[in-house]
């Protein structure tokens, strides 16, 4: 089997990578752009075909599919940090929405067959009211974040692209996922970069923090690229699946967490350019709809995800 992944030098599309690889079964490609940072794949680039492509170019991506002619493609590439998407609204979109009408119009030409996962958010639901909790698939979308408003985009792409010309789209809404190579932006992996600064003595013993009230579900990343490649197996075309782990956390318990792991006793303030202009209050996942359909479950412990997250930091800046 071909499989094609974009943002496979990211956080989950090198997980997603590896545990392809370790299926054995599974011709793995992936699409880099020229800027990208290649540590997180480097371990691996002898054992997958990587494509030199920005998939803002709807002439570069159609030579990738053509060559390719994938049997599945994970969609993974994505503007995907918040708070930036406020600062650039254009372009989010442009990076979001337009890359995936550049991959389903060539998918459309050249690998009509194909099974393609569009990777969108749980973010995409925005403001939730108390009632709704866990989220189900039906939900009312009210995103708060021009971030949130680009993944409905690719996600309703998904879905017209599946209607209209019968290409074998399944979406995905992700809950918020971690662990080990999490980008430094993100609340856990920078809270674990800093205790881990901490402790080796190369920051003062105050941490810095945004909001710390915000709930969140949080699932590691190599149970979440196990469920993506569960859905392309067994899940309907047309349909939108969450992944998550059915629990959520404040901002401020993760950072306890993590505080117990580094053994550390630091000063926490608030930072206010960590603060965004709107923040969703709860994220809670029912996963109802994906464990009936692919048997998927989460199975690592938040805490053991955690303690690979701050060790991966210790090792990362020893």
């Amino acid at each position: 089997m071909r499989v094609l992944i974009t943002g496979i030098t990211g956080f989950a599309g090198s997980h997603l990578a590896e545990y392809l690889l370790s299926l054995g079964n599974v011709e793995v490609f992936g699409i880099y752009r020229w800027r990208s940072r290649m540590e997180n794949i480097s371990h691996i680039c002898n054992q997958i075909t990587l494509f030199e492509c920005d998939l803002k170019d709807s002439l570069g991506v159609r030579k990738v599919i053509k060559a390719v002619k994938p049997d599945k493609i994970f969609h993974l590439a994505a503007q995907s940090y918040v708070p930036f998407s406020w600062q650039a609204p254009s372009e989010t979109f442009q990076v979001n929405v337009i890359s995936t009408i550049n991959i389903l119009e060539a998918v459309k030409e050249f690998a009509p067959n194909c099974i393609t996962q569009v990777a969108g958010s749980s973010e995409e639901y925005g403001f939730v009211l108390p009632s709704e909790l866990p989220i189900k698939e039906e939900n009312p979308l009210r995103p708060l974040s021009p971030y949130a408003v680009s993944k409905i985009a690719q996600d309703f792409l998904g879905y017209q692209y599946y209607k209209s010309y019968g290409l074998k789209t399944i979406r995905t809404r992700g809950f918020n996922h971690t662990g080990p190579r999490r980008g430094e932006v993100f609340a856990t992996s920078n809270f674990a970069k800093q205790l881990a600064l901490i402790k080796m003595g190369k920051q003062p013993p105050v941490i810095k923090v945004g909001n710390l009230e915000a709930k969140r579900d949080f699932t590691d990343v190599r149970d979440i690229v196990r469920g993506y490649w569960a859905i392309t197996e067994y899940g309907d075309p047309g349909e939108v699946y969450n992944l998550g782990s059915g629990q959520a956390y404040a901002i401020k318990e993760v950072l306890e967490i993590l505080l117990e792991i580094s053994g550390l006793e630091v000063s926490v303030e608030q930072d206010q350019s960590r603060m965004r202009p709107s923040d969703v209050p709860i994220l809670l996942a029912d996963i109802t709809k994906i464990k009936n359909k692919a048997n998927w479950v989460p199975s690592i412990p938040f805490r053991k995800t955690l303690e690979d997250l701050f060790n991966y930091w210790s090792e990362k800046l020893d």
